[in-house]
């Protein structure tokens, strides 16, 4: 144990000049690294799981001095540097960031896009990332493109000169869309842009955007990665030490940084991460197969599906294909709005990627932003994140809802 602990652990007498969180490249398995990267045991007390830090200021024997690599609150905190480290290794990278939130992870992404410029954004993405990059950043003049990225020489052959940089989830939310990352990264970096990689929905447990090619992966840590809809975060994971660079100095300047306990609700949560989304990709194959047989439900959006328009991409990049399923209703919105209130199991709630299974209409709840716009999705769809309960029971919540549309 103790030279895995020491091959995984973050170097303890951090340089705070250093913007590289001490992750380690390891030859350990996925769910090993959940465990143990950045986290060894407390060297003061012996403890086996991450102290929470809850000191705003640190010690200095003299000016300029960090004996263990902390200064301020803000700008770094034991505990974060452990959260950061395990996601950099889990993610393949070399660096971590996290911030308060999925979204404010995203305004730090998109601080790094030059006024004047523009950003290329699937036309099937989140609806607060939709309102984050047309709303907010539009008003500050950085343009943006929304664009079907499942072709990616429609992309080259389409480029926008004025492009810095391809934002883009894989699997979509809400759809489920699976994209190309290896030949979008071919397409972007031939034209010297970033390519932003969402890996919400699949996590590195299934799937690491980096190794095809992405140069950042952001995800919330909302969802999955804290698994137990009790924490708000977001993390920003890169190989790349110039991105790595200016996003800790806007992680200091802006200061949209986690508290430590919610650092170490994630860091928790990573130690099942695996385990939970195995159950997750198991329930939701056992629903997508049910809800496909059901009269009343018309397309069946789940990437496990051969059926589905990018089974083969997901086939491809993705160990497993998460936990997230989409349906449309044949009645239309109206049998929508009936199935999402009447379920037991699946509760009716915005957020996703709990142990519970939740429920939701995307085009009243979560994807409200982006109505009118080409992100708009379909008023008849309904979004489930599958949990970890009996997918008998899932299942047969499910069928009970869809049958009282008579």
């Amino acid at each position: 144990m103790e030279t895995i602990q020491e091959e995984l652990r973050v170097t303890e007498n951090r340089d705070p000049n250093d913007t590289s969180n001490g992750a380690a490249a390891s030859s350990h398995g996925f769910a090993t690294r959940a465990i143990h990267a950045g986290q060894p045991p407390d060297p003061v007390t012996g403890a086996v799981v991450t102290p929470i830090s809850l000191a705003t200021t640190f010690a200095q024997p003299e000016v300029g001095h960090l004996p263990g690599g902390f200064e301020y609150g803000r700008t770094g905190n034991p505990t974060r540097a452990a959260y950061e480290a395990c996601l950099a290794d889990l993610e393949g990278g070399t660096d971590a960031v996290a911030f308060a939130s999925g979204l404010s992870a995203e305004d730090a992404l998109l601080r790094l896009v030059p006024t004047g410029s523009r950003v290329v954004l699937g036309d099937d993405a989140y609806g607060g990332t939709f309102r984050l990059i047309s709303a907010v950043h539009g008003a500050e003049g950085r343009d943006h493109t929304a664009f079907d990225l499942t072709n990616p020489a429609k992309l080259e052959a389409n480029w926008p000169d004025d492009a810095t940089m391809v934002w883009l989830e894989t699997p979509t939310n809400p759809l489920l869309t699976c994209l190309d990352i290896t030949a979008i990264a071919e397409v972007a970096h031939r034209h010297d842009a970033l390519l932003v990689v969402d890996n919400t929905f699949a996590t590195p447990a299934l799937q690491r955007p980096l190794e095809l090619g992405a140069d950042a992966v952001v995800h919330s840590a909302t969802k999955y990665l804290g698994g137990h809809s009790d924490v708000v975060g977001g993390i920003v994971a890169t190989s790349d030490d110039e991105l790595a660079q200016r996003l800790r100095y806007l992680q200091n300047a802006v200061g949209a940084v986690p508290s430590p306990f919610d650092c170490y609700l994630v860091l928790r949560g990573l130690k099942t991460l695996e385990v939970r989304m195995e159950r997750h990709c198991a329930n939701a194959a056992a629903v997508a197969e049910a809800l496909s047989a059901h009269p009343r439900v018309g397309r069946v959006l789940y990437p496990g599906l051969e059926a589905h328009a990018t089974h083969g991409v997901a086939a491809r990049q993705m160990s497993g294909f998460g936990g997230m399923v989409s349906f449309e209703c044949v009645a239309g919105e109206a049998a929508a709005l009936e199935v999402v209130t009447h379920t037991g199991l699946f509760t009716l709630a915005e957020s996703l990627g709990a142990v519970e299974s939740l429920i939701e209409h995307p085009g009243r709840m979560t994807h409200a932003s982006a109505a009118g716009s080409p992100l708009e999705v379909p008023a008849s769809l309904v979004r489930c994140s599958v949990g970890i309960e009996d997918a008998a029971d899932l299942v047969a919540d499910l069928t009970s809802a869809l049958d009282r549309l008579g």
